[in-house]
Order: structure tokens, then C-alpha cells, then sequence
């Protein structure tokens, strides 16, 4: 049996020698019950003092990887990968992601689930690069130099970036969202039921973290099809006027629409129109229904899944689809 990888950086040489195992055992070179040599055979196999061996041999067997006894020796456990999933932070379309990417997982995968809230000392300390604790990351990143630079310190085929392009490079994986092209493409489906009101206005809250992009082709949307807007940039004086249909991002502008809606006695798809972006369960039910913007986030956990269980490249936009339901 050889261990590759023992050789490099200036990680200390125990912690590589424990590296080399873990990745031949998440990698299935090394499998539950196969027999690995004692302290003194790779002390001398590799030249590396017997200290050093006995502390990465000590260090697999608190983290559950190996295990010895007498009459046997040293052999491997049941295999268990760790896989962390790093995202913003928690909103009910996300749990539809995280339950579908649970449920398409093997059974010896442990996910270790964290939210970052766009801080970027919770990202760096989260991601936990140094101590090399993960098999394999799944990351929904945001807008900030010191991300991209945390993120360049991943080995790039145990990464995967999900939800928005960005410190995406040509030979990454990704799973991302079409903020831009893709949702003017549901605009367009919309535009008849759009042309029923008088003005339609963007809610963009100055608390969201909604890609701008959106905005951007919302804006070409209603000057190509010379339709009235305004994009609402502050939450505190948001009033919700008649004959005008509202996009919005972020669903507690959502329940404060609906509120203002049920208050002034105004009349959804009628007298004030409403699209949502992000599907979730509850916008089938709500008001007869909300009409939506949204990828399908039960595929998105299932193709999570996927880059996890695979060394396949994975790199795909997921498409954007317009669900119409009785509020616009």
C-alpha cells in the first residue's frame, strides 16, 4: 500500500500524513476493513520518526477514520465523508434545497451545515481551509474581495459554488441561478398580465442582498416594452398603490404587501398585481396563490447531491421559470 501526497506545503507532517489517509479513505482507495501498517512499518517505510506517525495514527482514530486491536492491528472504519454546505442564511426556499440535497446523499455522508450571513469573518472561519476538515464544499458566496481570496485557497475540485456567479473560473463547478438573462425571459412570459396595470414597481429593499443584476434587466424590460416603473429602494415609507403590479425579492416585503392589500380591501390580479421571486410551499396557498419567479430548488439539492457523490465537473445555469398562479 502506498500513501500519496505526504510531500508539500508547510502543513506540519503528522497533519499531512492524516490528510493522505483521509482523502484515500473518502476517495474509496482505502475501504471499511482494509488493513493498514502499524506505527513502526510506516515509521520505517517512510523515514518519518515514530512520534510523528503515532501522532497522525492517534488523530484518525479520535476522528473516527481507523481503528486497532490486538489480534488485527490498525484497519479502516465504515467510511464516513464530511461535507460542509455553507449558505447565507436560512429562508424556506433554501430548506427545500437543503432537504432534497440531504435526501439524494449516501448514508455514510455527515453535512455540516452553516450560515455565513454575509459576514466575511463567519465565511473565513466557517470554511475552515487550514485544518482541511472537509471533503468536499459546497459554498453560496456574496460580493467581497476577501471571499473570492478564501475561496482561492480551496483545492477547486472539491468546491462547488452554488447560486451566484460570482469567483466563478472557466474550470470550476458551479450550480447558479440566471439572475440577468433569465428572469427578463420570465418577464416577457408575464407581459401580457403586466399590461393590465397602470405601472409596475421593483421592491429592493435597502436589507436585501438580491443580486442587482435583476434590476438592471427589469429596467431594459419596461423601456423596451415602454412600460412605467420605479425600483423601491426603502422599506420604511413603502406603500402599496392601486392599479400597479410589484415585483419583489425578499418575502418580508411580501407580507408587507399582502398586509397593506388585506388593509386598503384591494384585490389581487385585479387591483394590484404581485410577483414573488424563490418558490416556496406556502406561495401556492397564499391569496389564492402567488405567482412566481424561481428555479426548482428540489433539483437543485438533488444536483448538490450529485457533485458530491461524483468526481465529475459540474457546471450548470438552472433554468429560470415563471409560475403563474392567480396574483398577477
Amino acid at each position: 500500500m502506498k500513501i500519496k501526497n505526504i510531500g508539500g506545503n508547510d502543513i506540519p507532517l503528522y497533519k499531512k500524513i492524516f490528510n493522505a489517509f483521509r482523502e484515500s479513505i473518502e476517495t474509496n482507495s482505502l475501504k471499511s476493513g482494509d488493513s493498514i501498517p502499524s506505527i513502526n512499518e510506516f515509521s520505517k517505510d517512510y523515514k518519518i520518526s515514530r512520534d510523528t506517525v503515532f501522532k497522525a495514527y492517534t488523530l484518525l482514530k479520535n476522528e473516527g477514520f481507523i481503528k486497532s486491536t490486538p489480534n488485527k492491528g490498525y484497519y479502516i472504519t465504515d467510511s464516513k465523508i464530511k461535507v460542509l454546505l455553507l449558505i447565507s442564511t436560512f429562508k424556506s426556499y433554501k430548506e427545500v434545497l437543503y432537504h432534497s440535497f440531504m435526501q439524494n446523499l449516501p448514508n455514510n455522508v455527515i453535512v455540516d451545515l452553516q450560515f455565513h450571513h454575509y459576514s466575511v469573518k463567519n465565511f473565513k472561519s466557517m470554511l475552515d481551509i487550514q485544518n482541511g476538515k472537509y471533503y468536499k464544499y459546497i459554498v453560496m458566496g456574496f460580493d467581497h474581495p476577501e471571499v473570492k481570496k478564501a475561496l482561492s485557497k480551496i483545492d477547486e475540485r472539491r468546491l462547488l459554488l452554488i447560486d451566484w456567479d460570482l469567483h466563478s473560473k472557466k474550470v470550476s463547478n458551479f450550480i447558479f441561478q440566471d439572475f440577468g438573462q433569465g428572469f427578463y425571459n420570465c418577464l416577457v412570459e408575464a407581459l401580457p398580465l403586466f399590461k393590465k396595470y397602470k405601472a409596475i414597481n421593483f421592491i429592493y429593499p435597502e436589507f436585501t442582498y438580491h443580486p442587482w443584476e435583476s434590476v438592471i434587466y427589469f429596467k431594459k424590460f419596461c423601456q423596451t416594452h415602454n412600460l412605467t416603473f420605479d425600483v423601491i429602494k426603502s422599506s420604511k415609507n413603502f406603500i402599496v398603490n392601486k392599479d400597479t403590479a410589484y415585483i419583489t425579492v425578499n418575502d418580508r416585503m411580501l407580507y408587507e404587501l399582502l398586509d397593506q392589500c388585506l388593509n386598503y380591501n384591494f384585490e389581487l390580479g385585479k387591483d394590484v398585481g404581485v410577483l414573488s421571486y424563490n418558490e416556496t410551499p406556502i406561495k401556492r396557498f397564499t391569496y389564492k396563490g402567488i405567482s412566481v419567479v424561481s428555479v426548482d430548488f428540489k433539483d437543485f439539492g438533488v444536483k448538490a447531491a450529485e457533485f458530491v457523490t461524483s468526481d465529475s465537473k459540474i457546471q450548470t445555469y438552472l433554468p429560470t421559470q415563471l409560475i403563474l398562479r392567480e396574483s398577477l
